[in-house]
This record gives structure tokens, C-alpha cells and sequence, in this order.
């Protein structure tokens, strides 16, 4: 018996050679459709997500993908194990102003034969410190200047300066110099999607400003954002405008809505009631499709839309304009439950390039 047991257990371990060697995963990398913890208040200062550089490593090391969010592919191939996946609007090593930095960081884990799908949310990393500065403080102190300081760095704020400066998360000092000694007059410790505004003056009873110690600093609440949400779809979401468009999946939602702003990439054209081009040439001046994201190339995904013979075809049509490939764009029609067998946008009237 014990030597049937032991050729037995060799037959199997001399088979599994053979076996088929355990399935991939799959990863499937979105934004939150629509969603950006940021401090913008109109949709044409929405970041560009398709620009952002996304990064998918596993635990070892391995780069599975590195470049831009919107030419990823719909689906990444991943052995089971551990990923982390980072996404960043871009590089941010130093106090800068108007330089506010997006971006996610996940990890994952993947499981042979199944697909994770990863969200990620559009969210500022680092915060905002800007002064207002009261011409009763430039009389009192004409020679002074002031500093934002911080570990990673430091920024003159001049008198007339009026943007943000940008910090790390972390501690920010507002000094004041004179030439020859600096005083530090604030310190705060600033949280990621803080932006800070501190009104800088004198107080009245020393018109002189002969004593810093008389330096009068408030700090406006007001405009100090924490975690502020803003939906693409804006503060409705009814697509009577562009700053209230609805993104691909909302319109799909809406079918036979009238004289709604619809906000896509536009991705290709050519259509059939069962093909779509997704790379040029093209060769029909009469369609294209647009998704929510530049990189789409699933049918399905997309809708699509009429090009009625006018400007707006003259401008939009991929034949003459090739460069539209890709780019973002506000478009203002009807939705249509079907054209060319997809929830489409007919009878334009008015379109708009996102900046």
C-alpha cells in the first residue's frame, strides 16, 4: 500500500509540469467619475486627469505601467501580489506659487483570475498660504519684506504679489525682514488642501510702526478650504451649462434630455452600427465619439455624436482636423437614445474647447 502511495504521489508530482500555470489578474485603473477634492470653483480650472502620470509598481519593483493616465490601457495584465498605484498632475519639490499639486496614492491587491478595479480620487496634496497686505502696513513699514518659510523652502511674498504660494504639508512661517534681522510673526501647520489667507496690517493706535509687536495679523476663515468638493457636474449637475455638463456616463443616464452641455475627449469616429476608428486617417466628416477618457478604445464606452453639416462640423470633424484626436471638449444637444447604435448627441448647437 505504501508503495503504491509514494508512486502515486510521484505520478503527480512528475505530472504537474504539465498543468496549466495559475491566471493573471487584471487591473482597471478610473477617476471617481466627476470628482476632484480641490479648491477651483469653475470647470474650466478643473486639472486635466488625462495629463496626470500614473504609475502601477508591484513589490518588487516591477513597473507595469509609467505615463499618462489617459493612454493607459483599459486593462492592465498582473500576476497575484501586491501594486501600489500613484497618480500625480506633476512634480512639486519646492515652495512655487500657483502651483497647486493633484493626485492619488493606492494599494492594491491583485488575485489570479480576477480583475480589481482601482478609484482614484482627484485630490490636492499640498497647501496655500496668501497674504493680503494693508497699504496702512506699506506706510509703517516701507522697507520691511516678507517671507513664507517653510523645511522644503522659502518665497518672497511681495507687496503687490496676489497668488498663492504653495507648501508641502506641513509648518509655514510668515517672517518679516528689515535687512538686517528677521522676525517670525506666524507659524502654522498646514494640512494637505489647506489654503490659508492672512491679512497683514497695523494696529491703528501705533500709526507710526515704529513696533513690529503692533503688527496686526488676521486670518480669513473664509478662504480657507479643507477637503472642498467640487463636482464636474457642477453645483446642479443639470447640463444647462458648460460649468454643469455632464460627463459620458451622466449623459448616458439622461436619455432624450434636450439642449444639454455633455463634457468627453473625443476619441475616434468613422462609425458603423457596429465599428468605431479609434486611430486615423478618417474618413467620415459626419461623426466622431467621445468618452471619458482620452484613451478609450471600447465601443461601448463611448457616445456618440452627429455632425450636422455647419460650422460646428467644419470645426469638430476629424478629416479636416485630425489634431482633435484627444482633446476635451464641452458640446451642447440633444441625447439620443441610439445613433449608430450607441446613446448619442444630436443637433448640436454650440461647442467649447476645454482650456
Amino acid at each position: 500500500m505504501k508503495k503504491f502511495l509514494f508512486v502515486l504521489l510521484l505520478a503527480l508530482a512528475s505530472c504537474s509540469s504539465f498543468l496549466p500555470p495559475s491566471e493573471d489578474g487584471r487591473i482597471e485603473i478610473a477617476f471617481v467619475e466627476d470628482y476632484f477634492f480641490q479648491t477651483r470653483s469653475s470647470a474650466s480650472a478643473l486639472p486635466d486627469t488625462n495629463r496626470f502620470i500614473l504609475k502601477v509598481t508591484g513589490e518588487k519593483g516591477t513597473v507595469l505601467y509609467n505615463g499618462t493616465y489617459g493612454a493607459a490601457p483599459q486593462s492592465i495584465l498582473a500576476a497575484a501580489g501586491t501594486y501600489t498605484i500613484s497618480v500625480l498632475s506633476g512634480t512639486f519639490d519646492a515652495p512655487a506659487f500657483d502651483a497647486p499639486q493633484y493626485g492619488d496614492l493606492q494599494k492594491i491587491t491583485v488575485k489570479s483570475g480576477q480583475t480589481t478595479y482601482v478609484q482614484l480620487i482627484c485630490r490636492q496634496l499640498n497647501a496655500g498660504v496668501r497674504l493680503r497686505i494693508a497699504s496702512a502696513f506699506l506706510t509703517a513699514y516701507p522697507n520691511g519684506a516678507m517671507h513664507l518659510k517653510a523645511d522644503s523652502g522659502r518665497l518672497l511674498y511681495s507687496y503687490t504679489e496676489k497668488r498663492f504660494a504653495y507648501f508641502p504639508p506641513g509648518k509655514v512661517s510668515l517672517i518679516m525682514s528689515d535687512g538686517s534681522s528677521d522676525k517670525t510673526l506666524l507659524t502654522r501647520d498646514l494640512a494637505a488642501r489647506d489654503m490659508l489667507t492672512l491679512d497683514i496690517g497695523v494696529a491703528a493706535s501705533s500709526p507710526s510702526g515704529s513696533d513690529r509687536n503692533n503688527i496686526s495679523i488676521k486670518v480669513d476663515t473664509t478662504l480657507n478650504w479643507q477637503s472642498e468638493k467640487y463636482t464636474l457636474g457642477g453645483s446642479d449637475g443639470k447640463g444647462k451649462d458648460p460649468d454643469g455638463a455632464w460627463s459620458v456616463p451622466q449623459a448616458k443616464e439622461n436619455l432624450g434630455a434636450k439642449d444639454c452641455w455633455v463634457y468627453g475627449y473625443i476619441v475616434g469616429g468613422d462609425l458603423s452600427s457596429s465599428k468605431a476608428s479609434f486611430k486615423g486617417p478618417f474618413s467620415s466628416r459626419t461623426n466622431l465619439i467621445i468618452a471619458a477618457r482620452a484613451g478609450v478604445t471600447d465601443r461601448d464606452a463611448c457616445l456618440s455624436v452627429q455632425l450636422q453639416k455647419g460650422e460646428i462640423r467644419d470645426a469638430l470633424n476629424l478629416v479636416d482636423n485630425p489634431d482633435n484626436l484627444g482633446r476635451a471638449v464641452f458640446l451642447q444637444g440633444d441625447i439620443a437614445a441610439s445613433y449608430y447604435g450607441l446613446p448619442g448627441l444630436q443637433n448640436l448647437s454650440d461647442f467649447r474647447w476645454k482650456e
